[in-house]
């Protein structure tokens, strides 16, 4: 059987090109979701999709990043599937179909995942160094705070929270009521400026 696999990074992004793709190349399930590829165990549809495939069937994506975010969770993925006997269809790499059920195939998903990776490091690399002349020229303040002192949430979930003695109530509890969470609340309680 034919299986495909769609993904986008946030919620905001749209699945509609991928899966018509996946459609056209005659995939007879698709497997999507919307969430960053960074951590695998966050990735639903992925894992249900690898625990459904078995001998004989074919994953297809549009691209590589689609379904692996480095060199080692490719390769590492793609191993396991291999030692099942599934295969891996990658649509556009480089321009070109890539198919892991071949032996060009198996070298050059190799190779490219390799330049991908070195890709993404270089593009990190230069992102550091622009942020290091940003803050020599004194124009780099960081990620703006999500909560201020004027945040009426964190305000209650702080006044809550130095009631602890009279309200009787946990930290969990405070976040959950508040929807702050604890390691902001403890946070906002170290940095001793909002009270």
């Amino acid at each position: 059987m034919k299986y495909g696999y769609a993904r986008v990074s946030s919620i905001g992004q749209n699945l509609t090109t991928q899966i018509n793709t996946l459609k056209q190349q005659g995939c007879e399930k698709i497997f999507q979701e919307k969430v960053s590829g960074k951590n695998k165990n966050d990735r639903q549809s992925f894992n249900e999709l690898l625990e459904t495939v078995k001998e004989n069937d074919s994953i297809v994506v549009t691209k590589l990043d689609r379904f692996a975010r480095s060199t080692k969770d490719a390769l590492t993925t793609i191993d396991t599937l291999n030692d099942r006997g599934v295969g891996l269809v990658i649509l556009n790499m480089g321009g070109d179909k890539v198919d892991t059920n071949t032996g060009i195939g198996k070298l050059m998903i190799t190779v490219l995942s390799g330049i991908a990776e070195f890709e993404v490091d270089m593009i990190k690399e230069r992102q550091l160094e622009g942020i290091q002349l940003a803050k020599q020229r004194g124009v780099y303040k960081g990620r703006p705070k999500k909560y201020t002192e004027n945040n009426e949430g964190l305000q209650h979930a702080l006044n809550l929270f130095n009631d602890r003695d009279k309200n009787g109530m946990t930290v969990k509890k405070i976040e959950k009521i508040t929807n702050i969470s604890k390691a902001t609340i403890y946070r906002a309680v170290r940095g001793g400026g909002i009270q």
